[in-house]
């Protein structure tokens, strides 16, 4: 809407200097007189023409007021030196236009038009810049400083997830949570699906996405921003990613891949899995943990049981006691990109070995 406004200014400014040219001296002899059709014709022409090329050029964004700013001061400076140029260029081939009044509004209305457009094209330059602030003042780039707390943008999988409703309910989060328009559609997408499966997550999604909606704990914001560098994303992830970079924000997720393509272009994550990781309890071996054997183990003898964050404990020497509760000794810890693993044996003894029974030779 700003870039709309400077270019009709842009035009008026232009016609009205015409207009200057064309009046500049009554009379039917004056060179205003003569071609004032034709003057006001070719200068709203270069106007139009400038902001057919102006449109055509690829569009950024920069902070309007401070481009704006920015722009207009680095055009007023190149109309200045424009100005001095033809007025040299002037004097040297026409020493004898200073006996002229009409040559003289003439040449102040070439050089203020030749200003309006410097101003313009820096101007229009700078607001279609993003952050690219090095091609303005040569090696210096800003640093972006964001104010207060920086924004949380969850994820559909993390909505459908359902732990960060009980994370807020804690009162440990003090940031805005974010929640796209192209994420609620996602997950309408889900939701609506043909598998019974997807549908019942994507219903499950709505469900907790109601109650974050009515949790007092936390600001939630549906963002109905539509940025360029975001709709000309492809994929969900990708247009999380470029909203985190323009407004400053975190990702709150537990997809990998997407923690993964995150973190190579330079926005922060909050990975729910890890988080969970991290706050499970520390087992070290030689403690003694009570757990109930639920299958069989994959070697000989084992038990398999779950911790009630869902960590696994490997028993050795537990097979035969599924269903019951089993007083484990922890042998060794073992961290995986799926989770934490425990392996221990009952407390005791060892059980002894089992000798193969003899065979009695028949007759």
């Amino acid at each position: 809407m700003l870039l709309w406004g400077l270019r009709g200014l842009f035009v008026l400014l232009m016609a009205a200097v015409a207009f200057s040219i064309v009046g500049g001296e009554p009379g039917a002899g004056s060179v205003g007189a003569r071609y004032s059709v034709v003057t006001m014709v070719a200068t709203i022409g270069v106007a139009l023409v400038l902001i057919g090329i102006d449109l055509f050029m690829p569009r950024k964004s920069l902070a309007a007021l401070s481009g704006a700013f920015l722009g207009l001061l680095v055009g007023m400076v190149a109309a200045y030196g424009v100005g001095l140029i033809v007025q040299m260029l002037v004097d040297a081939s026409y020493p004898s236009i200073k006996d002229s009044g009409s040559a003289i509004n003439i040449l102040t209305a070439v050089k203020l038009m030749l200003g309006i457009v410097c101003c313009y094209l820096t101007i229009s330059f700078v607001l279609q810049t993003k952050d690219d602030i090095r091609f303005v003042i040569p090696y210096v780039e800003f640093a972006k400083q964001s104010r207060g707390t920086r924004p949380l943008i969850l994820d559909t999988s993390v909505i459908i997830d359902g732990r960060v409703a009980d994370i807020c309910e804690t009162r440990i989060i003090d940031s805005p949570l974010i929640i796209p328009r192209f994420v609620l559609q996602e997950l309408q997408t889900v939701a609506d699906s043909s598998d019974k499966l997807k549908r019942n997550r994507g219903r499950r999604g709505l469900d907790m996405l109601n109650k974050l909606q009515t949790n007092d704990k936390v600001e939630i914001k549906i963002s109905d921003t539509r940025l360029p560098s975001v709709e000309e994303a492809g994929d969900v992830d990708q247009k999380l990613v470029a909203l985190a970079k323009k407004i400053d924000g975190r990702i709150v997720t537990n997809d990998y891949n997407l923690n993964k393509i995150a973190q190579l272009r330079g926005v922060d994550v909050i990975n729910i899995n890890d988080l969970a990781n991290a706050l499970k309890p520390v087992v070290l071996p030689g403690e003694t943990i009570v757990v109930k054997i639920i299958k069989p183990g994959e070697e000989m003898g084992q038990g398999v049981g779950y911790l009630e964050d869902g960590t696994m404990i490997v028993a050795e020497n537990s097979r035969e006691r599924i269903n019951e509760e089993v007083s484990l000794i922890v042998t060794s810890v073992l961290q995986a990109s799926a989770g934490r693993m425990i392996f221990g044996r009952p407390e005791g003894p060892p059980p002894a070995p089992r000798r193969p029974a003899r065979r009695i030779p028949t007759a």
